[in-house]
């Protein structure tokens, strides 16, 4: 069991700010030889429970922050609730070995078929139920490493949950070098990271229109100060002068750069953006609150654009909330009430919503936690293309990651955002409270980086991308396709074994 801790807490390593990608293989390689040491499934699932312990303890420590010095959690609650996630999450790998080994008994698997068909799926099919059961968790994606590693080109076809399971198969195959089967292994592996090089050569999309100047808002602002009353009128000042500062074809601020309702707004404060978007040819996106016709809370976006008449604006409206952050799950008010975090219950926005129109470009923004989301980005651009529209250009996200201090959080954030611009091949902008701010080309390389914990402007000039990609097209449906292929021929495989 500590083993697999530890090994689990290694895998965080090749991650972002790290990047040592190996170590993940290494790490998986460690947890499917201790599974495969036992034929007991209940042991197989506490070998899986310790490892996704240690996966997201490690990883996603940094909650700690947000809950103690930001929501005013005592800092033993903070501990236990962040080591009470881990061991939720731990629960995926848990059912993951479990099954795994439970088929192993049931189907009478070999080596090569339980190391390089089941184990691989069962990974895969249980973290990708973690990205959507209960509203979904998929922060620490395995895929997420290969972001620029060989497997990176194999992204805009299987996605971030296809590059998972060809890491695990990579493992699998790594167990394998002491097998008969060793050198078929090894030649699949180098075949394998060939074709992830090879697919990096091929252009899924092309350039569409001229490109567009942009500047990308840092401003910095302390996150025990963002939502005191005593600090807001400092804060949209700041923001005022930042977005005046200069024109260009698009200015973003962060998420809830604006922490107040726009009726709560100093008397012609958007109005005032509003001339300066008419006068400056420029189209302002500004992170705000707002409400609907119900008084229900959305964390939005509003659009100002040049043609925009005064009240009119576009919204861009929050779909994937942050459970505890945006929304209470039902029977857990208890646990908020021992925290002193804002902006609690909010409502949805719709799934699909229509992008900004920025000159020759469509951008389409997110707002922070909703680009760990790949197949619903992918979504919108896939329904544009279904309904005959032009699909966005642009990807556009627009954060605040104050609550985790100057943790490793913003790393791995900026590294999320480069596999959904690797997965749909189009430029991700994004504009950030504390970090990190950057522009991502389409094949998922940052081309300007602000450093964190600064304030600051990020001027830029971005070609947004046009066409489909086969992950826009079809999601996760191909790695799904995938793993249930590799389930029926372990099946097939152990059937031939029994009849022989």
């Amino acid at each position: 069991m500590l083993i697999a801790v530890l090994a689990g807490a290694m895998a965080v390593l090749a991650f972002a700010p790290f990047g040592y990608w190996p170590l993940q293989i290494l790490s998986f390689a460690v947890l499917f030889y201790q599974v495969l040491r036992t034929t007991d499934v209940k042991s197989s699932a506490r070998i899986g429970w310790a490892y996704g312990f240690g996966w997201c303890g490690a990883g996603t420590h940094w909650l700690y922050i947000s809950l103690h010095r930001y929501g005013d959690m005592a800092a033993p609650l903070a501990v236990i609730a962040v080591a009470l996630l881990a061991l939720l999450m731990g629960i995926y790998v848990a059912l993951a070995m479990g099954a795994a080994a439970w088929l192993r008994k049931r189907w009478v698997l070999s080596l090569p078929a339980m190391t390089l068909l089941v184990l691989p799926s069962m990974w895969t099919l249980f973290e990708w139920t973690r990205g959507w059961l209960f509203t979904g968790f998929p922060w620490l994606a395995a895929g997420y490493a290969h972001n620029a590693s060989p497997l990176a080109g194999f992204a805009p076809v299987i996605g971030s949950y296809g590059l998972g399971w060809l890491a695990a198969l990579s493992a699998g195959a790594l167990l394998l070098l002491t097998h008969r089967t060793r050198w078929a292994a090894l030649g699949g592996v180098l075949a394998l990271y060939g074709a992830g090089i090879g697919l990096q050569q091929i252009d899924w999309t092309h350039a569409v229109g001229r490109p567009i100047s942009v500047r990308l808002l840092q401003g910095n602002v302390p996150q025990q100060e963002k939502f005191d009353p005593v600090f807001v009128l400092g804060a949209l000042q700041k923001y005022q002068q930042a977005i005046t500062a200069a024109p260009a074809d698009l200015i973003a601020t962060p998420e809830t750069a604006v922490t107040v309702l726009p009726h709560q707004l100093p008397t012609g404060y958007l109005d005032s953006l509003g001339t300066y978007a008419q006068q400056s040819g420029s189209t302002l996106l500004v992170g705000m609150p707002v409400l609907d016709e119900q008084q229900r809370f959305y964390n939005a976006a509003i659009g100002i654009t040049p043609a925009s008449a005064p009240g009119d604006y576009y919204q861009y409206r929050k779909h994937h909330l942050v459970p505890f952050g945006e929304f209470v799950p039902p029977g857990l008010h208890w646990f908020v009430a021992m925290m002193a975090i804002p902006l609690g219950d909010m409502g949805r926005g719709a799934r699909v919503q229509p992008p900004l129109q920025v000159r020759d470009q469509l951008v389409l923004p997110n707002i922070c936690y909703e680009d760990l989301f790949g197949e619903e980005i992918a979504g919108q651009l896939a329904n544009a293309h279904r309904h005959g529209k032009q699909s966005a250009s642009v990807l556009l996200n627009i954060s605040n990651l104050a609550w985790f201090g100057d943790s490793i959080a913003i790393a791995q954030h900026l590294q999320i955002s480069q596999m959904r611009s690797l997965e749909t091949g189009r430029p991700m902008l994004r504009s950030t409270n504390t970090g990190a701010t950057a522009v991502i080309d389409g094949k998922g390389v940052v081309l300007q980086l602000l450093p964190p914990a600064q304030q600051g402007t990020l001027a830029a000039s971005v070609q947004g991308m046009g066409g489909m990609t086969p992950y826009i097209l079809y999601g996760n449906k191909l790695m799904l396709a995938l793993t249930a292929l590799s389930l029926l021929g372990a099946w097939l495989l152990g059937r031939r074994g029994r009849k022989v």
